[in-house]
């Protein structure tokens, strides 16, 4: 049996705007490679913006 954290990894959301680090998530790394880009809300900005994944 595979080990849980070798495909699926924590990952942060950061405001793209504010930079403040706000949601977290766990994502599969070998479905997706790239960095995930979603629009959230920020409690900092107030309003919806776009949220990337960071280290």
């Amino acid at each position: 049996m595979a080990k849980k954290s070798e495909a699926r990894a924590i990952m942060y959301l950061a405001c793209s705007q504010c930079q403040e680090r706000n949601y977290t998530s766990f994502k599969n790394k070998k479905n997706d490679p790239q960095r995930l880009e979603l629009k959230k809300y920020c409690s900092r900005c107030r309003v919806h913006t776009v949220h990337k994944e960071v280290k």
